[in-house]
């Protein structure tokens, strides 16, 4: 039986870019696995991976649900990550996932799932400018709910401030957002970016403005154009820097 505190408690340790270890509700959930150590990923586009995971995908604790924004981007899901996935009771993705990696459960945008006292609803994530859909292909987002908890909000690959809103109206609430914020940009779409960059991520915090921000896939990758430290200047500046938790790769802290 898990600690009263463990049950009520939301605490978090970033591996590393995208891929966050959080417990939530007496659950234990992952977002995007990437452990692998750097290295080049070949393709249309070379990704570049420059660091490693803070810690081990064994030395996070339980892992009872993966949050897979999207498979079809190393960066999201690597080699090691992608092998983790069929040692975990649950995996919620894209309905596209679903159809490319076996145990895989695809839910459309505003579709929910309950596990163990958690509703978890697919939310709207648009990867890059209008349209990018065509290129960099569907990607979800997700929110979390559960008594006696605040609502959480996982971005994923999102880099529409409007999506945020759409979900901010959907759930208004939200107490913590995970913010996937490296400004990726790979040149795909000229200069506009992939993921929130520091100026969109402030305009995503004015949306959700109840909520502890906490920053990640912003470091780790060399297609991201902007580093952390921008981000918390951002908000610094814009007198939003206690909003933040920027969070150690390797050190468990509470978030909520």
């Amino acid at each position: 039986m898990p600690e009263t505190r463990s049950m009520t408690q939301i605490s978090a340790l970033l591996v590393g870019g995208p891929t966050l270890h959080f417990t939530y509700a007496g659950l234990g959930f992952l977002t995007d696995p990437t452990f692998d150590e750097p290295g080049s990923y070949e393709g249309p586009i070379v990704l570049r991976k420059l660091t490693g995971p803070a810690v081990p995908a064994s030395a996070l604790g339980a892992i009872d649900v993966v949050l897979l924004s999207h498979d079809q981007h190393d960066d999201n899901l690597d080699t090691t990550g992608r092998a983790l996935l069929g040692e975990v009771p649950l995996v919620l993705g894209t309905e596209e996932s679903a159809t490319r990696i076996p145990g895989i459960t695809g839910l459309v945008s505003w579709q929910q799932h309950r596990v163990g006292d958690v509703v978890v609803t697919a939310v709207p994530a648009l990867h890059g400018p209008e349209g990018a859909e065509a290129l960099s292909g569907p990607v979800t987002g997700f929110v979390l709910e559960a008594d006696g908890h605040p609502t959480m909000y996982v971005s994923g690959d999102n880099a529409s401030v409007d999506v945020v809103r759409e979900i901010a109206g959907r759930f208004p609430g939200i107490g913590i957002a995970v913010l996937f914020a490296g400004a990726a940009n790979v040149g795909r779409f000229g200069d506009a970016d992939l993921t929130l960059n520091a100026r969109t991520a402030l305009e995503a915090a004015d949306v959700l403005s109840d909520a502890v921000i906490v920053p990640v896939h912003a470091e780790g990758w060399f297609h991201f154009s902007e580093t952390r430290e921008r981000l918390v200047a951002m908000f610094g500046y814009a007198g939003q820097g206690d909003r933040l938790r920027v969070l150690t790769a390797g050190a468990r802290v509470d978030v909520g």
